[in-house]
């Protein structure tokens, strides 16, 4: 079976759960399936290793958008174009996030393959994102809410996101299937080695509380920098967060974060390694 793999995300330009998900997922179907697994993806990539191939699309429209907001959503429509002219056959087709929604809507019926869906999150769940995309965001809701009627199957990663699909988008209980996400217990393995800590400049010898997240209202990173105010004394906060959704609210966060630092008693550390996007 020919798998087509529909992502925006896709190493090295990995900023969300959604990247890492289909990283481990592609290289799991090679090991499952002798088809070839084919995933076109938004950026550069170029790579072949054994049946996985790796496309990277960009979107060269030269478009002057009236709001500087919707230029992320015309990017996503070009791109989503770009990839139906690459794709010419797939036995089926597997969408990650809103981003590819249009291409896999559109790839169904061009190549008569069957559309299957991953939710990762809801963009009924995300209204913030109007401060991404504008009245954009209505369009991106519109997309996904036709995807998942569209669709001929939904992969749903947690019990509420299956209920959520099938509240919120009408799809039969039928059509959807529950698949925790997993991790590969060989990488990801427990370690006591204080090194680590030391490294980034947390005491080991004292309690922290840790925090890992891209820098987006969704996950909630606000309400954690204001509870961290009313922690005890001499408690580390640790804060792993890079990638802004929008440099407002990145500005936002790092004011935030100064706050803290001269007003608390506790000790916050920042670690800001942050990773290419395309």
């Amino acid at each position: 079976m020919d798998i087509a793999i529909l992502t925006k995300e896709y190493p090295p330009y990995t900023y969300g759960g959604a990247g890492v998900h289909v990283e481990y997922l592609s290289r799991e179907l090679e090991r499952l399936n002798e088809g070839k697994i084919r995933i076109l993806c938004f950026g550069d990539q170029r790579k072949a290793s054994g049946r996985r191939q790796v496309i990277g699309v960009r979107s060269n429209a030269n478009l002057s958008p009236h709001s500087e907001r919707l230029q992320g959503l015309l990017d996503t429509l070009v791109t989503d174009v770009a990839m139906i002219a690459i794709l010419e056959r797939a036995d089926i087709i597997h969408c990650h996030t809103w981003y590819t929604h249009l291409a896999g809507c559109l790839l169904k019926e061009m190549l008569n393959a069957p559309l299957i869906l991953t939710t990762h999150s809801l963009e009924v769940h995300r209204p913030w994102k109007r401060e991404q995309l504008g009245t954009g965001y209505d369009a991106s809701s519109w997309l996904e809410r036709t995807a998942y009627r569209e669709a001929d199957g939904v992969i749903a990663v947690s019990r509420a996101m299956r209920d959520d699909v099938q509240r919120i988008y009408g799809v039969p209980s039928d059509r959807i299937e529950l698949i925790h996400n997993g991790i590969d217990e060989n990488q990801y393995r427990r370690t006591t080695n204080p090194d680590v800590l030391k490294h980034y400049g947390i005491d080991p010898g004292r309690p922290y509380v840790l925090m890992v997240s891209r820098i987006t209202r969704q996950k909630g990173i606000v309400h954690f920098l204001n509870a961290s105010r009313y922690m005890m004394a001499g408690v580390q906060i640790v804060l792993c967060a890079s990638t802004p959704d929008t440099e407002a609210l990145m500005l936002e966060i790092e004011e935030s974060v100064e706050e803290i630092r001269k007003a608390s008693a506790v000790d916050l550390l920042w670690i800001r390694e942050t990773v290419p996007r395309k």
